[in-house]
């Protein structure tokens, strides 16, 4: 993020955890309206998702996976998925392992959201190998590496 700011970007930090967002129920409500019946802050923050031209998505890796309130954001796109396209991805994850390889399965909840997406594209990826603790992550290669992937966006 602060990369980004730095070359003169337009940014905003979503704190997934700090939202209120539900999971979705599989209603559909949304179908026919693109309004979901769940009324929280999901669309609010799905409106920044179409308006955004780059997208960073972010997780921790919890049992070779992403957070689960990253998941409910992105199952609760379903409401107006079509609107969003032609989107810049980049991808940060951390994990207490140390292999990259434990970060596969992560990669591919990521992916597997940017390929729902039109004209989608994969810009960058980040491994934050070896973090368990809250603030261990800022002496690793890891942040120098998104700092680095923030300016050149």
């Amino acid at each position: 993020m602060k990369g980004a700011v730095e070359s003169g970007n337009e940014v905003e930090k979503i704190r997934v955890s700090e939202k209120k967002i539900g999971f979705c129920t599989g209603y559909y409500a949304c179908r026919d309206t693109g309004v979901c019946a769940i009324k929280d802050d999901m669309a609010d923050v799905m409106q920044k998702i179409i308006d955004a031209d780059v997208i960073v998505l972010a997780s921790p890796v919890y049992f070779y996976s992403i957070d689960a309130q990253l998941k409910a954001l992105i199952d609760r796109t379903v409401c107006r998925w079509t609107e969003v396209k032609n989107k810049e991805f980049y991808y940060i994850m951390t994990a207490a392992d140390t292999a990259k390889k434990s970060m596969e399965t992560t990669l591919a909840c990521f992916r597997g959201y940017a390929d729902c997406v039109e004209g989608a594209k994969e810009m960058g990826v980040i491994y934050g190998t070896g973090v368990y603790e809250k603030g261990e992550i800022k002496d690793k290669k890891a942040m120098s590496e998104a700092f680095e992937m923030g300016r050149n966006i």
